[in-house]
């Protein structure tokens, strides 16, 4: 049966793919997911505050407009990470912009931050019932924005009354001129501008593999002036390892399997640069429960998942959880 469906699902476009998943998840979280329950009992986690109940997340990126919250904690993860969210709706990039490459178990994405506004995603997260495991919300800037500063510190301030924590995303390679926030001065003014939204919401900020090691660390030399609650290492990166699908050649940003090894590395730099003054919580091309230890034993306190969701399926989630109790 697993065959079948995946057959069907890879039968479809890959963004008419997501959509179809994100209104299935949101169906099954709406009927109180019968067919499953809320994250997976393990040994809970303490990290800014806040109390995990396993040590897997979703990354960003898949449920964009917090539409299927409830459906993504029935699959087993202890916290669910929603957006990007910027403060005005915008249609994100020209179609094609999803590639799978089936060959490589990979991603390419140029989605470019489309989604509904954070209004309309805030108001489906106040209608939510239950909340039974952490929830993040990820944001960012229009991409036709004039003061990017503001648009991070707008997205702070809204999000802070709904969210368990927030993401600051500098580390998207689809926003032209986004990830140049990474580089102080400017990540300092953003941070500080972040800082002073929040109130007593925690921040964390989410990094791109490509920085090299002197951009990682004044990242985190400007995450830990600025009081920043965890760094996530990694978003998609715009190298290209060597890949077998036809699609390798597109551009924007590539996840899942041909990450890991630099994801992995990029984690072992930041927990060396850090040492131990900024939680780590590593995402990029975890695919198995083995790789998920791997980066727990690399010095991450949590993991995040999203691209192999694609590839092995939602069983992954509590496979991985369990694993890491």
């Amino acid at each position: 049966m697993g065959k079948i469906l995946r057959k069907a699902v890879f039968g479809l476009d890959p963004e008419q793919a997501h959509r179809a998943a994100i209104r299935s998840l949101a169906l099954w979280g709406s009927a109180g997911a019968p067919f499953g329950g809320g994250p997976e009992a393990a040994t809970p986690v303490t990290l800014a505050g806040l109390t995990f109940p396993n040590r897997i997340g979703l990354a960003a990126g898949l449920d964009k407009d917090a539409e299927a919250i409830a459906g993504l904690f029935a699959l087993g993860f202890g916290a669910v990470e929603v957006g990007t969210l910027t403060p005005r709706p915008q249609p994100g990039n020209p179609r094609p912009r999803l590639f799978r490459l089936v060959e490589d178990e990979a991603v390419i994405n140029r989605m470019g931050f489309n989604n509904g506004g954070i209004d309309a995603a805030l108001a489906r997260i106040a209608r939510l019932k239950r909340r039974p495991g952490v929830l993040g919300i990820n944001v960012g800037a229009n991409k036709d924005s004039t003061d990017r500063v503001a648009d991070y510190a707008l997205g702070v301030t809204r999000a802070a009354p709904h969210a368990d924590y927030i993401t600051i995303n500098v580390s998207s390679p689809n926003t032209p001129g986004l990830r140049d926030l990474q580089s102080r001065p400017a990540l300092d003014e953003l941070l500080a501008a972040a800082d002073a939204a929040r109130g007593t919401t925690p921040l964390f900020l989410k990094v791109a593999p490509d920085l090299d090691r002197a951009g990682l660390e004044g990242a985190i030399r400007a995450a830990i002036d600025h009081h920043i609650d965890a760094l996530i290492v990694s978003n998609t990166t715009i190298s290209r390892p060597p890949l077998a699908a036809a699609q390798a050649g597109e551009a924007g940003g590539l996840s899942g399997k041909p990450l890991q090894a630099l994801a992995r590395a990029k984690l072992i730099e930041a927990r060396e640069i850090a040492g131990g003054q900024l939680p780590l919580i590593s995402a990029g091309g975890i695919d198995s429960p083995d790789e998920a230890k791997r980066r727990i034993d690399a010095g991450a306190v949590l993991v995040q998942v999203y691209s192999a969701l694609v590839y092995h399926g939602p069983a992954l989630v509590r496979s991985i959880a369990r694993a890491l109790a």
